[in-house]
């Protein structure tokens, strides 16, 4: 067996341990990568430095300092508030108020993670109390987080960025984030359907529902609404800017986040030893190991081996959806963020065919790789089970997961014919 089919193999079992053992798959990967060095002797520690990504790394370390930052100086809270301020007493109102926070936080690069978080507290308190059905703000939750997941400030769609541009591939940010944004909006619009949204629109509730920091989220006459402080006012106008930086001039995000987050920590310095708990460090470890052991893989000619192995079915179109169906199964036990570094360089033969949409494949895949990602063995699953109230959680766990095998089932094939087949990607 060669070198190359070694570190295939050892890169299907990095996921299993990773899944079973709760490791990170980060870790896993660099020590792999290190004791390939050691006993085989093809590989040298040169290697290993060389393919650690450097500028994926700024990326990532950059926005999730930033939106630490804004989380800490209570930016995100006040942002929050305002949307279920809008509520105004319409429970029909609350699932997709809950939607479109998750969307708009996700989508200006708040970790989909601290976003769940966030809404989950929230959430399930007013679903609980509100007689909301739990699976329907779950769902509410997580797709609108995904919805804004893959916007260009975002650590998905930084990562899909960084992956495709390192492979010569064309690429258009726009066009991942509104093809996403566009797939789990309906998904949403299902959802609020088919579990009960309808009926909310026609009840009432006595009081508007409040903004933040209230045991039951209700806003009394005495609490006095959250005001906005120059803090709150420099975070906001800095991410407006920060976008049009980004996508109108197509500048350097990750440094560009870097130094407005140092700004702004400069400005309150009281939370300077608040910001650095509060960052991803796990994903960003995840992802610099995989996209570092796939360098390796590179450099053995793995990457050749399998891109031929997946070039052999011939017919590009199935092999997408091949892929998508990879990639949903896949992130229902382990990480979203490590398997989509890992898909993209694997699926090269496929975004190479000129016969096929290019964004149209990324879009199928990055949407399957996402979509199962409120199962109970994913972080946001957990933090699903450990936030709903008036439901055992047994209970609770048998409806995420069976909700999570419908969406393995459906979700790849449904994006692959709209987004491959139809080729209704923008």
């Amino acid at each position: 067996m060669g070198l190359e089919a070694v570190t295939i193999i050892l890169l299907l079992l990095m996921f299993v341990v990773s899944t079973f053992l709760s490791v990170n798959i980060g870790i896993l990967a660099f020590v792999t990568a290190f004791v390939l060095m050691s006993f085989t002797g093809t590989v040298t520690i040169d290697d290993i430095y060389a393919s650690f990504p450097a500028d994926l790394f700024i990326l990532l370390f950059g926005v999730t300092y930033l939106f630490a930052v804004i989380q800490k100086n209570g930016t995100l809270d006040l942002i929050t508030g305002w949307g279920l301020g809008m509520v105004k007493g319409n429970i029909g109102l609350i699932p997709w108020v809950i939607f479109f926070l998750g969307m708009v936080l996700t989508s200006i690069g708040t970790s989909a993670i601290a976003v769940a978080s966030i809404l989950a507290g929230i959430g399930f308190r007013i679903a609980y109390k509100q007689k909301i059905n739990p699976l329907l703000i779950a769902i509410m939750i997580q797709a609108g987080c995904m919805a804004g997941s893959f916007s260009p400030l975002n650590i998905f769609g930084i990562i899909i960025k960084g992956v495709m541009n390192s492979e010569g591939l064309p690429f258009s940010e726009v066009a991942l984030y509104m093809n996403t944004f566009a797939f789990y909006t309906f998904l949403a619009l299902i959802a609020f359907v088919s579990l009960g949204g309808i009926r909310l629109y026609k009840e009432s509730i006595p009081q508007p529902l409040g903004i933040i920091n209230q045991p039951v989220y209700e806003e009394s006459k005495n609490q006095p609404k959250p005001k906005v402080n120059i803090y709150n006012t420099l975070s906001i106008i800095g991410i407006v800017l920060l976008i049009i930086f980004v996508i109108g001039f197509d500048g350097d995000i990750g440094f560009a986040a870097l130094s407005l987050g140092l700004l702004l920590a400069c400005l309150t310095p009281k939370i300077q030893g608040e910001i650095f708990k509060i960052m991803p460090w796990s994903a960003i470890i995840m992802v610099s190991g995989i996209v570092t052991f796939i360098g390796i893989m590179e450099q053995v000619g793995a990457m050749i081996l399998m891109q031929n192995l997946i070039g052999m079915i011939g017919n590009p179109v199935i092999a997408s959806l091949i892929a998508s169906y990879v990639g949903g199964i896949i992130s229902a036990f382990a990480s979203t963020t490590g398997f989509l570094a890992a898909i993209i360089p694997l699926g090269v033969p496929i975004l190479s065919d000129p016969s096929i949409s290019t964004m149209g494949v990324v879009s199928a895949i990055s949407i399957s790789a996402s979509i199962v990602d409120l199962s109970p063995f994913s972080t946001v699953g957990a933090l699903f089970l450990s936030n709903v109230q008036g439901m055992g959680e047994r209970k609770f766990f048998i409806q995420l997961l069976a909700t999570a095998g419908i969406f393995v089932l459906i979700g790849p094939f449904i994006s692959w014919l709209i987004f491959v087949v139809i080729g209704g990607a923008f």
